[in-house]
């Protein structure tokens, strides 16, 4: 963080904050004086003291743990565990029952999870956008190298947790260490032990765990350098505690594997507790931070802190509703994926409330439908989420190695836990099942879904009923410091009959790459406007921003023929970037006005899904015709044409679909130049053959004093007169959000061929 930031943030800071971050700082500062004194390192009996006497079998295991019998001690504990009530999502009596569910209703389940489970069992992870990665030599039964980046090839240093460095490239991605060290491929080991009853996922879980202790002593290392990271690792420890916590320890089990989960889960919580992001990172970090104390204290009472986790977190997760969740649902953050992070999250929490009959349910259920109703709006009827904004290419829950941007599953599970089966959207998911044990419910024809404007996000759907799905922001840069947020003011997405078409090209990566970090950031990397080659918003370091803009919606309407939306942002200051999109059926209409004086170069930018190839067949005409066989059409108006396809001499023509390896996809970029204020106007037509599209670009400056404009667009099959006409009762300068008026006008409609 450069210093103008931090005297902006010193300004900005209450006296409880500076309270806090002090006090914080000095119990850092002390933990690394006697971390430097004396390294701490496990100690199975101390767990004796982090258990809270209770149950016959706990107490036993206490009195063991005091001998040093840890074998003894893990015993009672497994004993424990699965004759205990139910606290938890999952649990030792409902093992029978869950998997014949799920056998019955997933006859390729068992399948499936064999071929994840065997590709973990032999030391290959498919982690965020890379498949197959190995973190060891691939002899027989690999030791896994914990801090290892196999991608670069880097490692962080082994220092105390608070100083290791690890935004710095040179130790490496620390995302794709941190995603290893989650642990979420022990869900995986676990829902193939439950479906096939093979012991070798189950040996796998407990040499992972075997190894990854006396590789990761307490508050050492990039694996205790975040809380965030270290709260998703211990959920991921609580569902392989009663994934495999089952009747009795196996014949000859040598590892006493419950007493260093518990002790690990003790010390790494007591870290998160001590640690909350209330400061730092007051999102989807505290968030997550908080969940993970709220889960372990419900679920795990066995544990002398719990009480104190449980209050703590469920507060935090009360108190962040208001301050993290907008009025229409959307999560403050403004990004598609850290939205689908934080309905999770609050799904988690329903849950394990709803099990341990918590009467704070209703506040996580209320937080639960507002979230998932913002997700279904979103995501088109295939339950797929355009990427907006950061996407850091993890979930939650990814017991079935689900696609994260694919949330129909979380779109499920809420329509199951909230009573609102309209949220539900594809065919039915495994997960759910998991989590509720109740049969699913899936929606193959989903419910009619509305085009809708989220005006607290800023964010305008329009969709219809052939699958078509748009969506426009005219909201503000991201939340706080705009670290998960991109220059993408006025940007659109675009699915065409369900095929996903216009994209945001992704994240790329945070930190090992500047130059690819920024580039994915920046306007030209979105499906809007650059003027003069500048971006609208301006980076400074992987999470801040020197400069950035917010855009404003000016109108919005939806109705039976046409969808309109109208807006601006001042990014380009003094110049005015206005963008009205017409939104029909098979067909967009997209006007870019620069409003201003001066000779200038508009270039809109429009990135396509790497499933549709593209050719430019004209001065400004552009095919795509997808892997399944659509063709759909890109056509720019008095303006000149270029495309582009990744290459290593081209810094257009590449996405990443999920974050980190880039992949080549096509990239079109319409340019004029011209005296402002000038237009340039982009046409899409889903159509087999190429389309006619007539309008004067500079007909559309008349709409200030009041004169309609007319798009005609001919294809083979149909010829329509679209007509945007100011409101005669407002004048040009009217706000509000119903300023025009659309007709349609179809001339001629008849059956292809």
């Amino acid at each position: 963080m450069s210093s103008t930031h931090v005297l902006k943030r010193l300004t900005r800071m209450d006296r409880s904050e500076m309270w806090s971050r002090a006090a914080t700082a000095g119990r850092r500062q002390a933990g690394r004086i006697a971390y430097l004194a004396r390294r701490p390192r496990w100690r199975r009996a101390a767990l004796a003291r982090a258990l809270a006497s209770g149950t016959p079998s706990v107490v036993a295991a206490i009195a063991r743990l005091h001998d040093g019998d840890w074998i003894g001690a893990h015993t009672a504990l497994v004993r424990h565990f699965a004759s205990r009530p139910p606290r938890f999502v999952l649990d030792a009596a409902a093992r029978a029952g869950r998997s014949r569910t799920i056998h019955e209703h997933f006859p390729g389940g068992r399948d499936h999870a064999v071929r994840l489970a065997d590709e973990i069992v032999c030391g290959r992870f498919n982690l965020l956008g890379y498949r197959g990665l190995t973190f060891a030599d691939a002899d027989l039964h690999p030791r896994i190298d914990w801090h290892l980046d196999p991608v670069h090839q880097r490692h962080a240093p082994q220092t105390y947790w608070s100083q290791v460095p690890y935004l710095d490239p040179r130790c490496g991605d620390h995302k794709i260490v941190w995603e290893l060290n989650r642990h979420q491929s022990w869900l995986m080991l676990g829902r193939a032990y439950w479906l096939s009853g093979d012991e070798r996922y189950r040996v796998a879980f407990i040499r992972h765990l075997d190894s990854w202790m006396p590789a990761n002593p307490p508050l050492c290392g990039v694996n205790w350098a975040s809380m965030l990271e270290l709260a998703l690792r211990s959920i991921s420890w609580i569902w392989a505690l009663h994934f495999f916590a089952l009747d009795r320890p196996a014949e000859g089990e040598r590892s006493p594997w419950t007493v260093d989960l518990l002790l690990g889960l003790d010390r790494q919580l007591r870290l998160v507790e001590g640690n909350l992001s209330r400061y730092f990172s007051p999102n989807t970090h505290l968030l997550g931070e908080a969940l993970a104390l709220y889960v372990a204290g419900r679920a795990l009472p066995e544990l002398r802190r719990a009480a104190r986790w449980d209050q703590v977190g469920g507060t935090v997760l009360i108190e962040q509703i208001s301050r993290q969740i907008e009025a229409d649902g959307g999560h403050a953050e403004l990004s598609t994926h850290y939205h689908r992070y934080t309905l999770d999250f609050y799904l988690l929490a329903l849950a394990v409330a709803r099990r341990t009959a918590d009467p704070r349910a209703s506040l996580f259920a209320d937080a639960v439908e507002r979230l998932a109703r913002y997700g279904r709006t979103m995501s088109d009827d295939h339950g797929r989420l355009p990427g907006i904004g950061d996407d850091d290419g993890g979930s939650l829950f990814p017991v079935c190695g689900r696609d994260p941007s694919d949330v129909c599953d979380s779109l499920q599970l809420a329509a199951q836990l909230v009573d609102r089966p309209e949220l539900a959207v594809g065919p039915a998911a495994e997960e759910v099942t998991w989590i509720t044990g109740a049969a699913p419910a899936g929606r193959s024809t989903p419910s009619r879904w509305p085009s809708t404007a989220l005006r607290s996000a800023g964010y305008f759907v329009s969709r219809s009923d052939r699958g078509d799905h748009l969506t426009i922001d005219a909201g503000r840069h991201g939340f706080l410091n705009g670290g998960h947020a991109h220059a993408d003011a006025l940007a659109l997405t675009l699915a065409v009959r369900g095929r996903p078409f216009l994209i945001d090209p992704g994240t790329g990566c945070y930190t090992i790459d500047p130059a690819v970090r920024d580039r994915f950031r920046s306007t030209r990397y979105h499906n809007t406007l650059t003027i003069d080659g500048r971006s609208q918003s301006i980076p400074d370091g992987p999470f801040h921003w020197r400069s950035t803009t917010h855009a404003t919606a000016l109108d919005w309407q939806t109705g039976r023929d046409a969808d309109f939306f109208e807006g601006a942002h001042d990014g380009y200051a003094p110049l005015t970037h206005h963008r009205a999109v017409l939104s029909r059926p098979g067909c967009w209409i997209v006007v870019d006005r620069v409003l201003g004086g001066g000779i200038h170069l508009a270039e809109a930018h429009w990135h396509i899904d790497p499933l549709w190839e593209t050719e430019r067949v004209g001065p400004c005409s552009v095919r795509a015709r997808h892997a399944g066989g659509a063709t759909a059409w890109i056509l720019g108006l008095h303006a000149e044409c270029e495309v582009f396809h990744g290459s290593p001499e081209q810094e257009l023509g590449w996405c990443a679909p999920v974050y980190g390896p880039l992949v080549a996809a096509s990239a079109v970029r319409m340019r004029r130049t011209a005296s402002a204020p000038f237009a340039l106007v982009t046409v899409i037509v889903d159509s087999a053959e190429a389309p006619a599209v007539d309008v004067g670009p500079d007909e559309w400056e008349g709409m200030d004093e009041g004169r309609a404009v007319s798009f005609t667009v001919e294809t083979a099959t149909s010829s329509e007169i679209v007509r945007v006409a100011r409101r005669s009762d407002q004048p040009a300068h009217a706000g509000g959000l119903d300023r025009h008026i659309i007709t349609v006008e179809r001339t001629r409609q008849r059956c292809a061929g």
